[in-house]
């Protein structure tokens, strides 16, 4: 996990979308504990208040589940969830910002495909 002061996003997004990507990787696995509250807060100084703004946030998703006493724990299905949720955000908004863009750049499908390819291995 890395935070950031400079980062646009509000520091509880960051956790959130930081906890996201454990699971996106696989670095913490369906019914598995995420790092809790009180680690994540002492180990990169953020408020604790912040850090379960985040959580709580995955919670309202349903991508973690509280366990009274325990922690908080990765939901069943939530990496394919979590797949399809970016994947429809990278189509729907960062696709076509780069094919409005490379329009007001004057440069054709044609080009941008060929750079596509050529960055994408």
């Amino acid at each position: 996990m890395n935070f950031s002061d400079t980062d646009e996003r509000p520091l509880f997004q960051q956790v959130a979308d930081q906890i996201e990507d454990l699971i996106l990787t696989g670095a913490v696995a369906e019914n598995k504990q995420v790092p809790s509250t009180t680690e994540i807060s002492t180990t990169y100084r953020i408020n604790p208040a912040t850090v379960l703004k985040g959580m709580n946030q995955l919670v309202a998703k349903g991508y973690l589940e509280k366990r009274r006493g325990v922690g908080m724990f990765v939901t069943p299905g939530s990496k394919q969830r979590l797949t399809e949720e970016r994947r429809q955000l990278l189509l729907t908004d960062q696709i076509t910002k780069l094919i409005a863009e490379a329009k007001n750049l004057g440069i054709t499908k044609a080009q941008l495909s060929a750079m596509i390819e050529s960055n994408f291995s």
